[in-house]
């Protein structure tokens, strides 16, 4: 026995080493034997594929999103027109 102990690998189970490099022999696929047509063809398939998955929010909840937003927002216009003017005063106050 020429192996070490605890080693998985057997004849008959093949050697990963193997596997890794018949995966390396293939080169391309399917997508190298198509033109460049067919690859953007393939692209806008998968797009649309990966749209399907896409959980859309409902009218509710789109309604509610953009409310949110919106008050976020003007809150946040309120909070740096209050700043801006602070810092416009003291300005004025320093230079005169």
């Amino acid at each position: 026995m020429t192996e070490a102990l605890g080693s998985t690998a057997t004849p008959e189970s093949g050697r990963p080493e193997d596997e890794v490099a018949t995966k390396r022999g293939r080169r391309g696929g399917k997508r190298a034997k198509k033109g460049p047509f067919g690859r953007l063809a393939l692209f806008y398939r998968q797009i649309i594929a990966e749209l399907r998955k896409v959980v859309w929010p409902t009218r509710g909840q789109l309604s509610t999103y953009t409310s949110v937003v919106i008050v976020f927002v003007v809150i946040m216009i309120g909070i740096v027109t209050v700043i801006d003017y602070g810092f416009n005063n003291a300005i004025k106050y320093v230079f005169g």
